[in-house]
């Protein structure tokens, strides 16, 4: 009886196996991932037409944009080919790219892609020159306007219909970028006849404005029927069609399968209705199994428990860990502004201990002792002075003597005074340094009036102990420069630290003289340059990328703090700081260029 009985049980474990088997097979047919893939890849569709609309949105704001920035340009498309290989990735992955049709619409689509992003860059190209202009157009007509407004001799009302047509024509190419028309393009025509008939009614000081402003406006003439039509071609570009059709694919495949899911249903619904009345016998024996499923539950539990703690351990691990790393990056800020704070005052140490030398010796040498001994001769002869002076061979030296001691201390106190003063500015400029470091956490640096020969002039005082004492040369290229309004303490520190390299890397020639080369001009009457050339040991090839990273030298006792610092301050200045060499042995050219800003100017 109990053999019969298992016997059946196995029995019906076989035959629940077999509709357990059948039913996973139904189950793993009509429920497979495809109705997921196919929501998916339509709401990929979906996004990249969302940024198809949203470039198209940024390629129309760019046309009536004030700034240059393309980047929005830019993101939508590169997001949109990054779904793109997502939603061909998947569609590969089901072998649906197999299908001609469906081939068919991927290479519409990207060649709609190809031929837009095309357009796009012909956009931005012609967009930019154009934006270019209409920002420039107000300035060009301030340029012609205002000299106008103060010229005295001519025709007043001359002048004023002269002001008044460059204005009107300002007016006209503003219109025309807005709504371009064959009409308005000929009234900017008659217009720029006009301003050339002006022109030679005016003195030679306006025609080269008023040739930028014709430049300007004849571009805006050209490039804006240009961006028009690029704009046109672009929206008419049949992205979204393409992509609408392959939404119709998905739509119509997904409806295929549907079909196919619903008749393994049916099928489920008969094997389940079997396998149910089967387990129905069988659940009465398994709920002896009950008290085991109790057992491993109350296990999993507690393994979820202790998984729970180790994860929120690790989580405060990690917060710490962050919170170390915040604070050793911070450190390590503060110890790279008290290195450069360090290392430029070093520099301006130098000049200090030898003015401070100089000081010194000339104190230990000075001919005041003489006016000591002068003195012990005139208390020697307390009754007899006049007797003394008069005639004794020493007394009647002594007046001239005194005389030339007095000329002599004076010639001390002045040089004295000269190297005091050179001090004084020595420290005053390692105070600065410092304020200048501070400047670099959000301080604004002070701009004053200044002749860069004497800055250059100060930053070789500075250094002139070492220049002396390494047989250095110093060759002076000095151009004519205005006084310009610029960051002193800045741009001293620059200098020092130039000059101090090159007379470093100028240490060990011995085979030829010590050149140095200082030059000071204006390039494209915008910027000024100023260059510091060695004939040293130069730079090799694999050095030029790392010259100016924070802590790279190539001397021993070097920290390689300084030309970083000077590169830092070149960039808080507007500027910027390149070096050049041809290769090791033949010579490092420094050169250090800022925005030109005159004294009349920042007035």
């Amino acid at each position: 009886m109990k053999m019969s009985r298992r016997r059946s049980l196995a029995l019906l474990g076989v035959v629940a196996l077999l509709l357990a088997s059948t039913l996973l097979f139904l189950y793993l047919k009509s429920n497979s991932n495809e109705t997921s893939t196919y929501a998916e890849s339509r709401d990929l569709i979906g996004r990249i037409k969302q940024l198809n609309a949203q470039w198209e949105t940024e390629i129309l704001k760019a046309r009536i944009a004030t700034n240059h920035n393309y980047d929005p340009l830019v993101t939508p498309l590169t997001e949109m080919t990054k779904l793109w290989e997502r939603f061909d990735t998947m569609e590969s992955n089901h072998g649906r790219n197999d299908s001609p049709i469906w081939r068919a619409s991927h290479d519409a689509y990207l060649a709609a892609i190809e031929e837009k992003t095309r357009l796009v860059e012909q956009f931005k190209s012609h967009n930019a020159l154009l934006r270019n202009s209409l920002a420039f157009l107000p300035t060009a007509e301030d340029d012609i306007q205002e000299p106008l407004a103060r010229l005295v001799d001519g025709d007043k009302l001359q002048l004023q219909n002269i002001a008044t047509d460059t204005y009107d024509l300002l007016l006209s190419s503003l219109e025309f970028a807005q709504v371009t028309s064959d009409d308005k393009a000929a009234d900017i025509l008659v217009g720029l006849n006009k301003l050339g008939v002006n022109k030679l009614r005016l003195p030679e000081q306006f025609h080269s404005p008023i040739d930028i402003l014709s430049t300007h406006i004849s571009l805006i003439l050209r490039e804006q029927p240009v961006v028009n039509r690029l704009l046109e071609k672009i929206e008419a570009v049949p992205v979204a069609e393409r992509l609408d059709d392959i939404t119709s694919l998905l739509n119509k495949d997904q409806q295929q399968a549907d079909a196919v899911e619903q008749r393994y249903h049916f099928y489920m619904l008969v094997f389940s209705v079997l396998l149910v009345l089967l387990l129905v016998y069988l659940a009465i024996h398994l709920m002896r199994s009950f008290s085991i499923i109790n057992r491993v539950n109350r296990a999993l539990k507690t393994a979820n428990d202790e998984l729970e703690l180790r994860v929120e351990e690790r989580t405060r691990e990690l917060k710490d860990t962050q919170s170390e790393l915040l604070d050793t990056a911070r450190q390590a800020g503060m110890a790279e502004i008290a290195t450069n704070v360090l290392h430029n005052v070093g520099n301006v140490l130098n000049s200090v201990n030898i003015s401070a030398d100089l000081v010194s010796r000339k104190l230990r040498a000075s001919k005041a002792q003489g006016l000591g001994k002068a003195m012990q001769l005139i208390n020697e002869h307390p009754g007899d002075l006049g007797t003394f002076l008069t005639q004794d061979e020493k007394g009647k030296l002594l007046p001239g003597y005194l005389n030339q001691l007095v000329e002599a201390i004076a010639l001390e106190q002045q040089g004295m005074s000269d190297e005091l003063a050179q001090l004084s500015k020595s420290v005053d400029h390692i105070k600065d340094i410092v304020a200048t470091q501070q400047s670099y956490a959000g301080a604004n640096s002070l701009v004053e009036p200044l002749h860069i020969s004497e800055l250059l002039e100060d930053a070789l005082r500075m250094n002139s102990g070492a220049l002396t004492r390494h047989h250095v040369t110093v060759v002076k290229e000095y151009g004519e420069v205005p006084q310009v309004m610029g960051d002193k303490h800045r741009l001293l520190l620059i200098l020092i630290n130039l000059i101090s390299n090159a007379k470093y890397a100028m240490s060990d020639l011995s085979n030829r003289p010590r050149q140095m080369t200082l030059g000071v001009k204006v390039v494209d009457d915008a910027t000024l340059q100023v260059s510091v050339k060695d004939d040293g040991e130069g730079i090799a090839p694999e050095n030029m990328t790392r010259i100016f990273a924070h802590g790279f030298t190539t001397r021993k006792e070097g920290h390689g703090f300084g030309l970083h610092s000077c590169a830092l301050a070149a960039i808080e200045m507007n500027g910027h700081l390149t070096a050049h060499s041809d290769g090791p042995g033949k010579g490092a050219l420094f050169t250090l260029q800022i925005p030109l800003k005159t004294v009349m100017e920042e007035a």
